[in-house]
């Protein structure tokens, strides 16, 4: 009986030893489970933050960007706008080059080579030349022969000279002024014998001695020309009609 009692409250000891160990693992577990969540709370709550900062910084991030932008477009707005202020800047200074060269062509002498010479003249003075054999060349005789006289009025020492008696010669033959035509083709030889037109200038002389019915003029033109410029195409002519004279 006293053995039973005594197994009986060993086995109540023993039921409330398990108990109180079932409790305290339970509570050792809800405690571990509690100090789980609250970590996991905390780090929840850490990576909250820390997505909140990043979301923060790519915000500002982004906005630092768009601001980038905005400077980009600017200064490539500022730098066309540069660009074509140069752009501009340099046809302004072509414009102005191109006209004072322009200004300095019309003043500075120029260098030309007419009949076989090369001589300076004023550009004035080679546009009005050229007024004038373009009049003849157009068989217009008489304006011809009035721009040529004038020419050579205004300008009694140019380069142009001999050439412009010829010219004036010619345009005279054509307008049947013989007598005039004889003395300005005469002055040419006389004035510049070495001059390329010379050969013709006598040939013409002779032609217009012919005209007048002076066949010694002729005659004496033509043995000149023969003497004087024997290898010139002239000279051939004035061979041929020498021996027809005879």
């Amino acid at each position: 009986m006293a053995v039973a009692a005594c197994v009986m409250a060993f086995g109540a000891q023993a039921a409330l030893f398990d108990d109180d160990g079932a409790r305290r693992a339970i509570l050792d577990l809800r405690q571990k489970v509690d100090i789980s969540q609250q970590r996991t709370t905390e780090e929840l709550k850490k990576v909250n933050d820390d997505n909140a900062q990043l979301r923060r910084s790519l915000l500002e991030l982004s906005n630092q960007i768009e601001l980038l932008r905005g400077e980009v477009a600017n200064l490539r707005g500022q730098t066309e706008q540069l660009t074509r202020g140069i752009t501009d800047v340099q046809r302004t200074q072509k414009d102005l080059t191109q006209g004072v060269d322009e200004r300095l062509r019309k003043v500075e002498p120029l260098k030309v080579t007419v009949d076989g010479k090369e001589f300076a003249v004023e550009p004035a003075e080679k546009q009005e030349f050229e007024t004038a054999l373009a009049t003849l060349r157009k068989g217009e005789f008489a304006a011809a022969q009035t721009s040529f006289t004038a020419f050579m009025k205004r300008n009694p020492q140019s380069g142009y000279k001999s050439s412009s008696l010829f010219w004036l010669a010619n345009a005279q033959y054509a307008l049947r002024d013989y007598k005039s035509a004889v003395i300005n083709f005469r002055a040419l030889v006389t004035a510049d014998p070495e001059h390329l037109r010379a050969p013709e200038a006598l040939l013409s002389m002779a032609n217009c001695l012919v005209e007048l019915k002076d066949a010694k003029g002729a005659r004496k033109a033509l043995e000149d020309l023969v003497k004087e410029y024997p290898a010139s195409e002239a000279a051939s002519v004035a061979k041929e009609r020498l021996a027809k004279m005879k």
